[in-house]
């Protein structure tokens, strides 16, 4: 079985996943990873599938849009390299929460994540909800982010800190199990 990464671009409505799956389930492919989000309304997924050796890239994209295109979706399938280690080890990071609420402008995403990034810190998920207007309680950012044990901290967040007072945002980070605890449905 090799790695297979796949994305799905289209209008929502229901039956989407059910479809992708079912088409790769009928090519022998078991899917690894699955990540979907909607946005508006337009879908979005990401997912890495292991398909069979004799199955090409071009038959299960050919495959994929066959079966999606009733719902008028964009598909695409590449391989799925093996890509060497990127030296970030799950057991030397932590797991925060970034979370920022404020009016919408331009920029808000680029001006944090690069602090983010600076410190060496990775984003695995982040969500953006912009509503419009100048109503802070309709414009949140959530970062799930994984801080390297070696990074300060307070450094980190006196930078962010200082960072959403420019853009007149109210921002918030939490161990990642403490935010979640004080969330819970």
């Amino acid at each position: 079985m090799e790695k297979i990464i796949i994305s799905v671009v289209g209008q929502d409505r229901p039956g989407i996943v059910a479809t992708i799956s079912e088409a790769l389930f009928n090519l022998d492919c078991n899917i690894e990873n699955f990540s979907q989000t909607i946005l508006q309304s337009v879908f979005g997924a990401i997912l890495i599938a292991a398909a069979p050796s004799d199955v090409s890239e071009d038959t299960l994209e050919h495959s994929l849009k066959e079966a999606v295109s009733h719902l008028s979706l964009d598909v695409s399938v590449k391989r799925f390299p093996m890509a060497p280690s990127t030296g970030i080890k799950q057991d030397n990071t932590v797991p925060f929460v970034i979370t920022t609420i404020g009016p919408d402008r331009k920029g808000l995403v680029a001006a944090i994540t690069r602090i983010i990034a600076d410190y060496g810190v990775n984003i695995t998920n982040l969500q953006a909800i912009f509503k419009g207007g100048e109503d802070p309680l309709k414009n949140m950012m959530i970062y799930e982010v994984s801080v390297p044990k070696a990074v300060d901290l307070t450094d980190l967040y006196r930078n962010l800190e200082a960072k959403a007072a420019e853009l007149d945002l109210e921002i918030n980070i939490q161990h990642r199990q403490l935010f979640e605890a004080m969330n819970r449905i």
